[in-house]
């Protein structure tokens, strides 16, 4: 059905295409950001929310196209979860590396087990279209799909193991800090066994679509101060997940707000805070892999962003965002589970593909984006400093242009 919707959709947009008269500052109505959500191995099969932080709808029907590029590793690591209480309580006086569970079979020691290794450069590629439908109404449709590589150059110059752990070695880390090496470069090995015996596997080359996103932002006067230059909006999303491993529905909500400080006549301070929920899996179509206990994934987002004008009516952007996002898995877990893995080949970070399951995931992303009066072009990198590698490192373009006339 998508695959013949979309072409539909794209010929009806370039037939209506205008655009002349057109400038980039009837483009510039808040802070300009591509889609820059992680590239995350679980995230991926649902319709996470990205935070809108524009001002009004857009004036025209505007169309979009992004590609990220997200390096994901994480080693082979097995996780139990005993099910007695008194086993769980036994093990969370424990600190997780020293808890000592022997499983046997489910009558002795009942347990949950899963596990999960990730190996791959995940590439996302989107097509949006932004539709004003009244003065304080928009409707933005995403369409996402994914490619899983090894990330072999040239397709990946940025992104690849080799140039990450070219990064380790000579700059930061140390040799091989989490076993990249260990395991082989560019490769791709991802698979993963949920707790109820379902495989999710991905291979070389593999891509599909993975779901339809409808988001309806209202951009309410009432909330408008223009003397303040104080402006707010509010989303509703669904989320349609078509991939085999998570046919599902997602709803969510989102609320933003953003600052414009006027430097001069050329130059323009914004600052956008926002947060959302998402609630996964409100609708389950047949059966899914488990993607995560915690079926409500909240995020707050901050950014930052400096623009200059030039005579010519095209604008230079420069932001900086931070983003939050609650964890996949029930914290609760974490307090009697027990991982194994291969802590004596690989210095650090074996545990993580669990691990990481249950911590808050964040990361930096620094934008550029060129306005001119046909078109915006923007360019980023994303950086997680804490180590989720989830990705390690991500890097992507957006390039936007109206359809319309305004």
């Amino acid at each position: 059905m998508l695959k013949n919707v979309l072409p539909a959709i794209l010929c009806l947009c370039f037939q209506t295409s205008g655009g002349q008269g057109l400038d980039s500052l009837s483009l510039k109505i808040g802070i300009e950001k591509p889609h820059i959500l992680a590239t995350h191995h679980f995230g991926m099969f649902s319709s996470r929310i990205e935070q809108n932080f524009k001002i009004q709808p857009a004036q025209t029907a505007v169309l979009s196209f992004n590609y990220s590029s997200g390096n994901n590793f994480h080693p082979f690591v097995e996780a139990y979860f005993p099910k007695d209480p008194e086993v769980r309580k036994q093990l969370s006086q424990v600190i997780w590396h020293d808890r000592r569970f022997n499983f046997v079979d489910q009558e002795t020691t009942p347990a949950d087990y899963l596990n999960i290794v990730i190996d791959a450069v995940i590439k996302e590629f989107r097509v949006n279209l932004k539709v004003p439908l009244a003065r304080q109404h928009e409707l933005y449709i995403s369409l996402r799909s994914y490619l899983i590589t090894n990330g072999k150059y040239p397709f990946s110059v940025f992104t690849n193991d080799e140039a990450i752990e070219w990064f380790h070695s000579t700059l930061w880390g140390g040799e091989d800090p989490y076993g990249r090496r260990y395991y082989g470069l560019n490769q791709v090995n991802f698979e993963y066994t949920d707790r109820n015996g379902r495989t999710l596997t991905l291979n070389n080359n593999d891509f599909f679509i993975s779901g339809l996103e409808l988001n309806h932002y209202y951009y309410p006067a009432s909330l408008r101060n223009k003397a303040k230059q104080l402006y707010f909006n509010l989303g509703t999303h669904l989320g349609i997940n078509t991939s085999k491993f998570n046919p599902s529905i997602d709803f969510g909500l989102s609320m933003a707000g953003i600052k414009k400080l006027l430097l001069d006549k050329h130059k323009v301070f914004q600052i956008g805070v926002g947060a959302n929920v998402l609630h996964k899996n409100s609708i389950n179509f047949g059966e899914r892999v488990d993607l995560g206990n915690n079926r409500f994934l909240a995020a707050i987002e901050a950014h930052l962003e400096y623009t200059t004008y030039t005579m010519k009516q095209h604008f230079h952007a420069f932001g900086v965002n931070y983003r939050i996002q609650s964890r996949y898995n029930q914290l609760e877990e974490a307090d009697y589970y027990k991982l194994l893995g291969k802590w004596q080949e690989i210095k650090g970070g074996w545990q993580h593909g669990v691990e990481k399951l249950y911590r808050a995931l964040s990361d930096w992303t620094f934008i550029y984006t060129y306005g001119h009066p046909k078109f915006k072009l923007s360019l980023y990198f994303k950086e997680d400093f804490l180590v989720n590698n989830a990705p390690d490192f991500q890097t992507g373009i957006g390039l936007q242009f109206p359809i319309t006339e305004k």
